[in-house]
């Protein structure tokens, strides 16, 4: 018997303050990047599925987005340099979080 799925990962690139197109307030927007992965007995092997998207925090209205503008975005939030070994920077693109001083890792973000 042989057990095969998908699993997905969220990843949050940035967090920019953009004017929402739905409900035109300006807001805090999260840029995201959802990776789909194909699992082989619950080991995932392969990325098959990448999508980026942004979510305005005050409405909840996410707008799909191409890799080259998230990569613009997220580099006019200030992320243009990527940590080795995080995942492009997955997290790591908007200064220290709350309570995180600069330069350490937070083990509850991938």
């Amino acid at each position: 018997m042989i057990i095969f799925g998908t699993k997905g990962y969220l990843h949050q690139l940035a967090v920019l303050t953009l004017v929402c197109g739905r409900c035109g307030n300006p807001a805090a927007h999260t840029l995201r990047k959802r990776v789909t992965k194909f699992t082989l007995f619950f080991v995932p092997l392969f990325p098959f599925s990448t999508k980026y998207a942004t979510q305005c925090t005050f409405c909840g209205a996410e707008q799909q987005t191409t890799a080259a503008q998230a990569e613009q975005l997220r580099q006019q939030a200030g992320g243009g340099q990527s940590a080795p070994g995080h995942g492009g920077g997955a997290g790591h693109t908007t200064g220290p979080q709350y309570g995180q001083a600069h330069g350490q890792h937070n083990p509850y973000q991938n």
